[in-house]
């Protein structure tokens, strides 16, 4: 199994629903992006762990939200397929031209879906 996918089932072990679960691992891979940006200069060779981990989680959230059997609104499976290819489209080209400004974004969708699967 991935680091990704056992940092998930870890998470998911504990007394939290699924969907908390789910929250508190995109805010895990958030911390860690985040770390990254704020120390750039000395950070920059953890950058593509950090980008490998949100790419796991990305993937496990992608995969479940668009299984056909999902429980999740057709409309709903679209966006977050969308949004999960914009995230992996990010990534990628942080990894091919690294510049903190771009983890922003991955930053604020990671805290941004937490906070909706919290409430």
């Amino acid at each position: 199994m991935s680091y990704g996918a056992n940092a998930y089932a870890k998470v998911s072990q504990t007394a939290m629903s699924p969907r908390e679960a789910e929250a508190a691992v995109l805010i895990k891979a958030a911390a860690r992006l985040q770390a990254v940006q704020a120390d750039w200069e000395n950070q920059k060779d953890v950058l593509a762990d950090a980008l490998n981990f949100n790419q796991k989680v990305w993937a496990i959230i992608a995969g479940a939200a668009t299984e056909p059997d999902s429980p999740l609104p057709e409309p709903i499976k679209t966006s977050i397929a969308q949004l999960s290819v914009f995230v992996f489209r990010r990534m990628v080209d942080t990894l091919i031209e690294p510049n903190a400004d771009k983890l922003t974004a991955l930053i604020s969708i990671n805290h941004n879906i937490a906070a909706g699967l919290r409430t």
